[in-house]
């Protein structure tokens, strides 16, 4: 008696009637991914319509029809075509991928890419079986070339995740100096012969569901694809070396393969070889130093030892590198009284200060240490200059400014801002202009508001009589900080880091450690992603007696709302609850928050129907 025969699919069904289309769009896209080219998202926009589409195409340009397909892909589809007939004959299949079809390339009909076919192994499991190039062998898996970007990025995650101490990921600081030991390719500086870095690797790891990226400024960590991959990694690279069989081992593979070359020595012999080496700098602060550097360098007066810290940098401006340029924001000369605006900027030229207008999030002024550039060979384009924000910004109040900002709470806002932005010298401009008597709030309230925001706010205020004076000031300013920072070399680091270096920029008299500019002002945007903390912050700080210092006081001790009403579900009467946050000390003074703030926020937080 004859077996029954057993029918089913040997392949899943493709999803699309134009694979072949799709498998060149899906190359394209990926190859310009990897270079971090903007083509990759016309090419995605193209192969999300293309799926869409129900029928099957015979040329390029009969696929102008659908959205997103310009003339260029339309004709990069028929070049690829006319290839691919050259390669396969003038009668090979276009609506199923060559090398899965059991039908010869000497057939005329092609094979319905919805035909069932016999399964030829009774168990054979459609579900598991792997995906095939077009040569009908196995498609390899991606394994970034040893001792590349990818390579290096991997193994470094991999290691740290291992730490106990692990926070669970690492930035993008952090991976580039403790990965650059494994990559013979330099992770900041690129190479004479291309513009990309070892850097440009993450992209690809990210791509390929290796890496994960989260958070600004972004944190980097390992998917449990890439952990596994890592882990083979690891063991490859602990494995003796047997390749002088011609054999290839685990990690290396062919420069088709991935992006990255391991040709570095035209960047190791270019004119300038220091450069290109890890830029170590140990800063050290001893136990001499006074009371002031122990509290900004956390270390305790009973600590006789020294304080190192080691920070590798993105980049280094060294002495005559770079220029000390000020930077106004837009609103300062825009909108408005424009001839008063104008004003401003007419004294700064004739004044002979070099300055740029942009947008700032946070302040009306601030100095860069702007890299000097100039321009290549060849290229069209001058290279963009590398910037680093000095550690001096100006919130600049008119009084009639003033009296409006804080009649709408900004100015107790931008003083929180300003305290939280990671520059360690914030001053504020108050500019007198015409008579306060015809303000909405008194003279005398102003006058104390100023005296408050020096004294207990501990900004440095600095009052000028007219904008022709204002000017003369930033002028002033302007040419201190080009004699101070004259001679300094100057390290960047990320706003993360820079908490972590506070205290030390001020005991090396010939390094600064520095925000790059333009991390520094995203992070400064008012409607950037916010922690559930900051966002708590803010929600207390608009509670009528609730100033930044009392706000942070409730922060150390509750950091989220649901930790504080926690606290309150634990007290057992009313009384208990609405003296809660009574003792909580706030200030330099280390004043208690007093039973009657205490009492308005339990009402707040604790009270379910309306407040009357």
């Amino acid at each position: 008696m004859l077996a029954p025969v057993t029918f089913g699919r040997k392949r899943p069904l493709p999803s699309c009637p134009n694979p072949l289309f799709l498998k060149w769009l899906t190359e394209w896209r990926d190859s310009t991914a990897e270079k971090g080219l903007k083509t990759q998202y016309v090419y995605q926009k193209a192969i999300s319509s293309l799926k869409k589409y129900p029928l099957p195409l015979r040329s390029g340009k009969e696929a102008k029809i659908l959205q997103n397909f310009g003339d260029g892909i339309c004709k990069m589809l028929d070049q690829r075509l006319e290839k691919y007939y050259a390669e396969h004959g003038p009668n090979a299949p276009i609506h199923s991928l060559p090398g899965i079809s059991n039908v010869g390339r000497n057939q005329q009909k092609e094979p319905s890419p919805l035909s069932i076919q016999p399964v030829q192994e009774e168990n054979q499991e459609p579900c598991l079986l792997k995906k095939k190039k077009a040569d009908g062998k196995k498609q390899r898996e991606y394994v970034p070339q040893r001792r590349s970007g990818g390579y290096a990025v991997l193994l470094t995650l991999y290691k740290d995740s291992k730490n106990p101490n692990s926070r669970g990921y690492m930035t993008k600081a952090e991976l580039q100096r403790d990965a650059q030991s494994l990559c013979d390719k330099s992770f900041t500086l690129t190479d004479p012969s291309n513009r990309y870095t070892a850097w440009s690797s993450v992209s690809t790891l990210i791509q390929k569901d290796l890496v994960i990226k989260t958070h600004s400024p972004a944190r980097y960590s390992l998917t449990e694809k890439g952990l596994e991959l890592a882990q083979r990694l690891e063991v490859a690279e602990q494995a003796p070396d047997d390749r002088s069989d011609g054999t290839r081992r685990a990690g290396d593979i062919s420069p088709e393969e991935d992006i990255e070359d391991t040709d570095t020595m035209a960047c190791r012999e270019s004119s300038n070889p220091n450069t290109l080496l890890p830029l170590y700098k140990t800063l050290t602060v001893s136990s001499s130093s006074t009371s002031s550097s122990l509290v900004n360098s956390k270390q305790s007066p009973e600590d006789p030892a020294p304080r190192s810290y080691n920070h590798v940098p993105d980049f280094t401006l060294l002495p005559g590198q770079f220029n000390i340029l000020l930077c106004v924001d837009f609103i300062e000369t825009t909108g408005g009284a424009a001839h008063r605006k104008q004003e401003l900027v007419s004294e700064l030229k004739r004044n002979g200060v070099n300055f740029d207008v942009r947008k700032l999030h946070i302040g009306d002024f601030l100095w860069v240490a702007q890299e000097k550039v100039t321009p290549v060979p060849g290229q069209l384009r001058i290279p963009q200059a590398r910037e680093l924000v000095l550690d001096y910004v100006i919130e600049r109040k008119r009084m009639d400014d003033l009296c409006g900002s804080i009649i709408d709470g900004r100015f107790r806002e931008q003083k929180f801002r300003l305290k939280r932005c990671g520059l360690r010298h914030p001053i504020y401009l108050v500019e007198n202009y015409g008579s306060a008597q015809h303000l909405s709030i008194p003279e005398t309230t102003l006058q104390q508001a100023i005296v408050n925001t020096q004294v207990i706010d501990g900004f440095f205020v600095k009052r000028t009589k007219d904008v022709r004076e204002s000017a003369a000031y930033l002028t002033i300013m302007t040419r201190y900080l080009q004699s101070m920072y004259s001679n300094k070399t100057l390290l960047s680091c990320t706003k993360e880091e820079a908490s972590t270096c506070d205290g030390v920029l001020h005991h090396d008299a010939q390094s600064c450690i520095l925000m790059e500019f333009k991390e520094f002002n995203e992070g400064a945007m008012k409607n950037k992603a916010q922690t559930v903390k900051e966002v708590f912050a803010r929600q207390l700080m608009q509670i009528s007696g609730v100033s930044g210092e009392k706000a942070t006081a409730i922060l150390e001790k509750y950091s989220t709302p649901a930790s504080l009403l926690s606290a309150y579900e634990l007290c057992s009467i009313t009384e208990e609850r609405e003296k809660l946050l009574s003792n909580v000390k706030c200030g330099k003074l280390q004043r208690n928050l007093g039973p009657v703030l205490s009492k308005t926020l339990s009402q707040l937080y604790c009270t379910k129907e309306a407040l009357s």
